[in-house]
This record gives C-alpha cells, structure tokens and sequence, in this order.
C-alpha cells in the first residue's frame, strides 16, 4: 500500500479537496491519511453538501491539527507524498518558513526534510507580494506548488469539470493513475 497524506485547511476551495479525497480512496493500492485541520471543519460545512464525517469516512485513518503524536509528524513514518489542498496562505507561510503549530505544518516540514513529495494548492487570488514570496521560499526548500487554476482547453461544461482538472493534475504528479480527464490530446484518460 501507498500512504497519501492529504491535509485540508481552511482555505476556500472544499471542492478541490472532497474530489481529491475521493479519488485517493478509490485509487488501487492507496491507503489515504486525512488531516482535517478546525477552519476546514467550518469550511467544508459552508461550501460543501460533504459532511466532515462523509470526508472523513472516505480515508484509511483521519487526524485532528492538533495531534502532534501522530505517524505523519515523523520521518520514520513512511508515505508516498502529502498534498495541502486547499492550503491557506496562512499554512503557506507556516510550511515557507518552518515556523509550523500544528499537525499539517509539522508533517509538511518532515515531507520537506525527507525530501518526499509535498503538494500545496493555493487557491487565494490575487496573491499579494508575501503571498509570492511564500510560494518562492516553499518552492526552493523543495515544495510543489500547484495553484487551483484550472484551464479550459477540455472545453469544461460543470464546476465538476474545472474541479476534475486540478485534482487530475494533482493525481498526475504523485503518479496515481485517474480516468478524470484526457491529458493534452489524448484520445483516452
């Protein structure tokens, strides 16, 4: 089994997360770690018809911010990446400068020191001068940042075809195999 960790923060953007979460569990030989942070609790329970519970029921085991002792807070605890979606510009920060309080910032901190994948969708727009300098600093400590913009060549018909773009192109770079959409023309997903 493939560990994924997926931590959801408060951010705008729950849709990008419950798609992705859903896909991760249905992938073959994934075993989805969850890290619910209290702002995505809230969150999700204003833009999404998705419980918390119903998220929460979609992983392998889900754990609270403040659960420091848990697996995804240490280097020993092996996973095959951890993607941030949606990531606040506060969690940005926190992981951008090693100056993390809780679960989310603490096991991006130990992706980056292990150098394992680390995913963080920004979905805040426009970004501000810190904002841009925070994604720069992530991105050079060895962070992928994979904005939550959708593009618009698969002709997108429902918000559900923009959402399956962005969670297609996060599948894509943790090489998770997905029938969301066609890559750039390609006759089948």
């Amino acid at each position: 089994m493939r560990r994924v960790v997926l931590a959801v923060t408060g951010a705008s953007g729950m849709p990008y997360a419950v798609s992705l979460a859903r896909e991760l569990s249905r992938a073959p030989g994934v075993e989805l770690h969850l890290i619910l942070s209290d702002a995505a609790r809230l969150v999700l329970s204003l833009e999404s018809a998705v419980s918390a519970a119903e998220l929460s029921g979609m992983a392998h085991t889900v754990y609270r911010q403040n659960e420091l002792d848990a697996g995804p807070a240490s280097g020993s605890w092996r996973h095959a990446g951890m993607v941030v979606c949606p990531c606040s510009m506060a969690s940005l920060a926190a992981i951008a400068t090693g100056l993390g309080s809780n679960l989310i910032h603490r096991a991006a901190d130990v992706c980056l020191k292990e150098r394992r994948p680390l995913i963080l969708v920004p979905r805040e727009t426009p970004y501000n001068r810190t904002h841009l300098k925070n994604m720069l600093a992530a991105h050079e400590a060895g962070a992928e940042i994979l904005a939550a913009a959708p593009g618009f060549y698969h002709k997108p018909a429902t918000i559900d075809d923009l959402v399956h773009f962005v969670v297609a192109r996060i599948l894509d770079r943790l090489g998770i195999s997905h029938d969301l959409m066609h890559g750039w023309k390609e006759d089948t997903p």
